[in-house]
């Protein structure tokens, strides 16, 4: 597959709610992207808020010479995911977090020349939380080899057809929604691309606390043939 020019191969779903300069840097980020001229953003919005409003609309303004951009209605992330993937007609999706910086400007056409049903990288934050994600690393490597793979919401690169073979995202989840959609794809389709490159905040570290977010996603692993699991909270939105 050639991966020259992106935009007939990939769309980007990008839910987001009340963000502000970070959904710019998202998309700033985006547009260096190799190939990525014409390619088709997704916008699943539900900002309620006239700050983040103003920066959805400059965001739109600034790139629509790069990026074909288009806003829809969102809500919680399944939700928003849900609706940005019922309009891709790509043979690749990605569903990307406003809180993402793809800083290696060949990462999406480096990930698309794997050709796989679910994709999906290692992150790295900011100090003193970048272990964390090693540590994540494991549990990713060990999700596979139990046959429940794990890509974290943020960075999930799909083959459309694979995705919606799994049912796609579930509008009712509220939490882990991302692992409940993974884990239904076979170990065989899955890979984890070891490319350096992809920034997220650590503001849910923050929020959160480390332990809280370890002792959650075990709790999500055990629940996984639980579908009533994830259509509560757990307190991840407060």
């Amino acid at each position: 597959m050639s991966t020259e020019s992106l935009k007939n191969n990939l769309t980007i779903v990008i839910p987001c709610k009340n963000e502000t300069r970070t959904l710019y840097d998202c998309i700033y980020n985006l547009s260096l992207q190799s190939g990525i001229e014409g390619t088709r953003i997704i916008l699943a919005d539900a900002s309620d808020k006239g700050e983040p409003l103003m920066w959805l609309k400059r965001v739109v303004t600034d790139f629509e010479h790069t990026l074909q951009i288009e806003v829809i209605r969102g809500g919680f992330p399944s939700e928003g995911r849900l609706n940005g993937s019922k309009l891709v007609t790509t043979p690749f999706l990605l569903f990307l977090d406003a809180d993402v910086f793809l800083t290696n400007p060949c990462l999406l056409k480096k990930c698309l020349e794997h050709n796989t049903g679910l994709l999906t990288v290692p992150f790295y934050t900011d100090r003193p939380y970048r272990w964390v994600f090693r540590v994540f690393d494991l549990f990713q490597r060990l999700s596979q080899l139990l046959g429940t793979p794990f890509a974290v919401g943020g960075f999930q690169l799909w083959k459309t057809e694979t995705y919606w073979g799994v049912g796609g995202y579930n509008p009712k989840e509220l939490f882990a929604e991302d692992y409940s959609v993974s884990q239904k794809v076979d170990p065989q389709e899955f890979k984890i691309y070891h490319i350096k490159g992809t920034y997220t905040s650590a503001r849910r570290f923050k929020q959160k606390g480390v332990i809280w977010m370890f002792r959650i996603m075990i709790k999500s692993y055990l629940q996984r043939n639980n579908p009533e699991f994830f259509t509560h909270h757990h307190n991840y939105w407060n």
